[in-house]
């Protein structure tokens, strides 16, 4: 069996190519490069939450730091490439998604941890659904409670470069 979940309201408008171009299986995108070759904060999206996560970075970059944002697409699978590329030239990485414990952001520390890319000054923090139950609401409103907004990833980013 196989189900296909798509989530309530209307999705983030973006230009459409006049002839479609197929993504290549379990590769990740770079949408936003930081402005010098050695960023201080990498955010890594899964999922829908690559709007916030830009709208994060240019709240971020009003603070003075160098922020990449990158569309992993893929979970499986992972773009290990990408993922090396932003572990081994930013300070921070954040992965964000609306999985739970045990989903993207645990297969992401998995090969940081397996290839030794965190023994260096690299810091990881993975940001997902608590791991209880969320009351029915808005789509935003729980997003908000959970902190999977651009303030969410903010205040994770401040919290994880002053540790």
């Amino acid at each position: 069996p196989c189900a296909f979940r798509y989530p309530r309201g209307e999705g983030v408008g973006v230009d459409l190519p006049d002839v479609g171009v197929p993504l290549e299986i379990g590769k990740g995108k770079i949408v936003k490069q930081a402005d010098n070759d050695s960023g201080d904060i990498a955010i890594l999206s899964y999922g829908t939450r690559l709007q916030e996560s830009l709208k994060a970075a240019e709240m971020l970059e009003a603070q003075g730091y160098s922020v990449t944002v990158a569309d992993a697409r893929f979970a499986k699978p992972l773009d290990t490439n990408l993922i090396e590329q932003l572990a081994g030239s930013h300070k921070l990485l954040i992965s964000i998604e609306e999985g739970a414990i045990g989903g993207f952001a645990s297969m992401v520390l998995d090969h940081l941890a397996r290839h030794d890319l965190l023994s260096n000054w690299l810091k990881f923090r993975p940001l997902y659904l608590p791991d209880n139950f969320i009351d029915h609401n808005a789509p935003n409103i729980m997003y908000d409670k959970a902190g999977l907004n651009a303030q969410g990833i903010v205040d994770t980013v401040n919290m994880a470069l002053k540790a």
